[in-house]
C-alpha cells in the first residue's frame, strides 16, 4: 500500500467497515473483522474529506437505495484483476451474475476463448473495495451463495437488501 494512508472505521448494520484513503481516493474498504491490514497501518489524523463521502455512500446503500454518486477510488491489481473488477462494477444494483457468466464476460474482455470460473473467483475474492465494487452480486450456479470475504451471512443480507431475485438465501 502507498504512503500517507488514512484509515477510519465506519459503523454499518453489518458491523464496522474499515476504509483506507490515500490522496483523494478510496483504496480499501473491508469489514473491520476481515480487514487484511491492521488499524495501525494508517493514521486517522488529519481526516480527509473523502471519509464523509464514504460514510454518506454507505448510509444511502444501507438504507436500501442504490447510491447515485460513485466514490473516487483507485485499485492496484493485475490486468486480469482490474478487468474482473471493472465487470463487477457493471452489475446493476439488485441484480446478480454467476461466476460462470462472469468468466465468459472476462474471457471476451481479455480476448481469450475461455476463462476459468475459479480464476475469476480468485480475482473477485481479492476485491479491495467491498460493496463499492459489488462482488457480493456474484453467485454460484442457480443462484447459490458461494464465497464472500465478509462471510456468507453478510452476503445474504446485502442481496436481500438489494431485493435480488433468484438467490438461494441462507
Amino acid at each position: 500500500m502507498p504512503q500517507n494512508v488514512y484509515t477510519a472505521d465506519i459503523d454499518t448494520p453489518l458491523g464496522a467497515m474499515r476504509a483506507f484513503v490515500v490522496d483523494d481516493a478510496l483504496i480499501g474498504l473491508w469489514f473491520a473483522d476481515r480487514c487484511p491490514f491492521p488499524v495501525e497501518y494508517g493514521t486517522s489524523a488529519p481526516v480527509p474529506p473523502l471519509f464523509s463521502n464514504v460514510h454518506e455512500w454507505l448510509d444511502v446503500y444501507f438504507a436500501g437505495q442504490a447510491p447515485s454518486v460513485p466514490l473516487p477510488s483507485k485499485t492496484n491489481g493485475t490486468r486480469f484483476q482490474e478487468t474482473v473488477w471493472a465487470l463487477l462494477k457493471k452489475i446493476p444494483y439488485g441484480k446478480t451474475i454467476s461466476y460462470g457468466e462472469l468468466a465468459k464476460e472476462t474471457a471476451v474482455c481479455m480476448g481469450v476463448s475461455r476463462m476459468s470460473a475459479q480464476a475469476v473467483g480468485g480475482a473477485v475474492g481479492r476485491n479491495p473495495l467491498s460493496i463499492v465494487i459489488p462482488c457480493h452480486r456474484v453467485v454460484g450456479k442457480n443462484g447459490g451463495l458461494t464465497g464472500y470475504g465478509g462471510g456468507l451471512e453478510r452476503k445474504s443480507f446485502l442481496l436481500r437488501l438489494e431485493k435480488c431475485a433468484g438467490v438461494a438465501f441462507i
